[in-house]
């Protein structure tokens, strides 16, 4: 695993900035990489989007759906008797209108269980704000030396990671991974 020191940017020419005052310090390209860290929850790690398989409030969603059929049956049931018994109609009006009772009692109760939910679940866990990464492949000798040239070109949130580092990048960098700033430089800019 590597030592990395990295720095966030509100845009690509203060990152560039950045780089080119480390290459003036001595270090060289294949140690310096940048790139776009995409804003929370939106860094596509499923085919469809997004970064979590299912939403959250949607769990009890199931049990929601139970108590509505069965609630709804016995409503669209008694709905369906009083008609049969209203209007001589045939007993498939009654079993009609128990399925379309279900059917609705179902959505109901789903969505009920799912509104009920989504108030007591976080809207998203990361603390990583969007933004231009400047990552540094540094050692522990010269890794502060780094992340005061980041600070210095306006750099915010300075971290500092492991990782590996692969081909002049950070190979394995995970948007979703809490930054682990430096104490030294923990106070936020930007």
């Amino acid at each position: 695993m590597s030592l990395i020191v990295a720095a966030r940017f509100t845009t690509f020419p203060a990152a560039e900035s950045a780089s080119q005052r480390l290459f003036d310090s001595g270090f060289i390209e294949e140690d310096v990489t940048l790139f776009f860290v995409n804003p929370r929850g939106q860094h596509a790690r499923y085919p469809i989007g997004g970064d979590t398989g299912t939403d959250p409030s949607a769990r009890d969603a199931a049990k929601g759906a139970g108590k509505g059929v069965t609630i709804g049956a016995v409503a669209g049931a008694v709905v369906g008797v009083g008609i049969f018994a209203a209007f001589s109609a045939p007993i498939i009006v009654s079993l009609i209108a128990a399925g379309v009772g279900a059917y609705v009692g179902s959505l109901i109760g789903a969505m009920s269980h799912t509104r009920e939910h989504a108030s007591q679940v976080p809207s998203h866990h990361e603390t990583r704000d969007s933004g231009v990464l400047v990552g540094v492949h540094v050692s522990p000798d010269n890794q502060m030396v780094a992340a005061q040239i980041l600070r210095d070109a306006g750099g915010a949130t300075i971290e500092r990671a492991t990782g590996r580092w692969q081909q002049g990048r950070w190979s394995d960098f995970d948007p979703t991974r809490d930054p682990v700033p430096i104490k030294e430089f923990s106070e936020n800019r930007a």
